[in-house]
């Protein structure tokens, strides 16, 4: 009986949320999309955005050129980055100070007869050559060089330093925010610290300090607002991020949209792109969170264009997962997301397992589930860091933008992959993005074209990869007929004849 009073209450909670949700007309907020967004971050407007400070190859700078906002913590003018070390920390000869925190930093000895000069010791490229004195210099390139700096006496070279961080502090900076993103990342960050030997520190949000850190033992993570006590510590520090205006190729080597979201920390980090799986934390590994099997979805995302707009996709990929045997579990943050008048709910049929989780709560139901069914979001990427198959429905992304899955559900007969062109750089503001057809017909074609018959035979032959019986064929039930469910779903009511062009098809 008391069970049943708390799920009751449960209940109550749930549906109150959702009123709530609607009688606000509330858009998803930015906390909403720490847990269903595969990289959404808000903090300037653009994905893990840092718009490029304009300069030369080297520039001079003031050591107090270093903006503060309104969270008190210093930041990289036009970033939302925490800010280097004001004064380089480490230290040349004749008083030199130079490190590598934001590019190659140098601060020159005062007086008229030094020289510097920087290269790119893996390419050989001379990056910067003239007399200064007095004078702090820094790189325009922030991403990593195996940088080479050079100081001359009256055209005498009397010093040289190679990067060479083995043994030093080194500090890579992901933006906060997002879920997707630093785990996309973090493995290409464990790589950097493999490859050249150094004390790593990793700049994250504390949903994934709390997700990563125990499993990651010999990095030492912490938040934004913990770094400027120990900024001074380091001899390099990266910064990752999406950044979608860096024409100059300041922050990044080569453009995001080009590699993919995650391989894009491996050109930044100066290491082998090649994907590789996260680890993360999850709660209670070893134990089921239910007895029974089942498949978790997520239907919700930060933004319109993320979202599966088949008017009745969702319904009917969960109808037939119900028909296989299973449960279907929907581990979305939100309920209800949406703005406007244009609203997204959890579809009929689904168990309702929402709301303020811990990531490692929601790992352990995607690790013992059968496979997930998912967008391009943050879950995704989650469902993948603990080895559950992925369905991934996606349109405005390209396939190589996210992890290998052979089981990704995208379509080439419409409007696609608007997320890679750099002449329509995506919106973070705009909730209904759809840079080519907005306001159309063919407003987010790119998923409304993928029908259900699609994503059911992706299933199916993803459990015939994996050897799946699902519960109810193994009860003796035959597999659920595809032209019965079809043409049930042509004749719920609601939906106009031109529909059916979906399951013709």
């Amino acid at each position: 009986m008391t069970e049943q009073k708390d799920q009751s209450t449960q209940d109550t909670h749930k549906k109150e949320r959702i009123l709530q949700d609607i009688a606000m007309l509330r858009p998803a907020s930015s906390s909403s999309e720490l847990l269903v967004a595969g990289g959404t971050v808000s903090t300037m407007g653009e994905e893990g955005a840092a718009e490029p400070i304009q300069s030369d190859k080297a520039s001079s700078a003031s050591t107090t050129d270093h903006h503060v906002k309104d969270d008190d913590i210093e930041r990289i003018p036009g970033a939302i980055f925490p800010a280097p070390a004001t004064i380089l920390t480490q230290e040349g000869p004749h008083g030199l100070r130079y490190d590598f925190n934001l590019g190659i930093r140098v601060k020159l000895p005062e007086g008229e007869q030094w020289r510097l000069r920087f290269w790119d010791g893996q390419t050989d490229t001379c990056l910067y050559d003239q007399k200064k004195g007095g004078e702090v210099i820094y790189s325009r390139k922030k991403y990593f060089l195996q940088g080479v700096i050079e100081l001359f006496e009256d055209e005498k070279l009397i010093w040289t330093h190679h990067y060479n961080a083995r043994g030093k502090k080194v500090a890579i900076i992901m933006p906060a925010g997002t879920l997707g993103d630093p785990l996309g990342w973090m493995p290409y960050a464990e790589r950097f610290s493999q490859v050249h030997g150094c004390t790593l520190t990793v700049v994250v949000s504390e949903m994934i300090r709390d997700l990563m850190a125990p499993v990651y033992p010999e990095i030492r993570f912490m938040v934004d607002k913990e770094f400027g006590a120990v900024r001074d510590e380091f001899y390099a520090t990266y910064y990752l991020g999406l950044f979608f205006h860096d024409e100059d190729q300041e922050w990044q080597p080569r453009d995001f949209r080009a590699v993919g979201l995650h391989r894009t920390a491996g050109w930044i980090l100066g290491v082998d792109p090649t994907e590789s799986r996260p680890r993360v934390a999850i709660e209670k590994p070893d134990t089921r969170p239910i007895e029974e099997p089942y498949v978790v979805v997520a239907v919700q995302a930060s933004c319109a264009c993320k979202m599966w707009h088949h008017p009745i996709g969702w319904l009917d990929t969960v109808k037939y997962l119900k028909k296989m045997g299973y449960r279907v579990i929907c581990i979305d943050k939100d309920p209800v997301v949406g703005m406007g008048c244009y609203w997204n709910a959890l579809p009929h049929g689904v168990e309702d397992e929402t709301g303020e989780r811990p990531l490692a709560e929601r790992a352990r139901w995607l690790k013992h589930a059968e496979f997930f069914v998912g967008l391009s979001s943050g879950l995704s990427w989650l469902a993948w860091a603990v080895e559950t198959p992925v369905v991934m429905i996606s349109g405005f992304t390209d396939p190589m933008n996210e992890f290998t899955t052979p089981y990704r559900v995208f379509s080439t007969h419409g409007c696609n992959s608007c997320w890679h062109d750099v002449r329509t750089p995506f919106q973070h503001n705009d909730y209904l993005f759809c840079p080519r057809h907005k306001g159309t017909d063919r407003a987010f074609e790119c998923t409304r074209i993928i029908g259900t018959a699609y994503v059911i035979d992706t299933i199916k032959r993803l459990c015939r990869d994996h050897g799946y019986v699902p519960p109810a064929v193994a009860a003796g039930e035959p597999w659920p007929d595809d032209k019965e469910r079809a043409e049930g779903a042509t004749k719920q009511e609601g939906y106009e004849h031109r529909h059916e062009v979906y399951w013709t098809l």
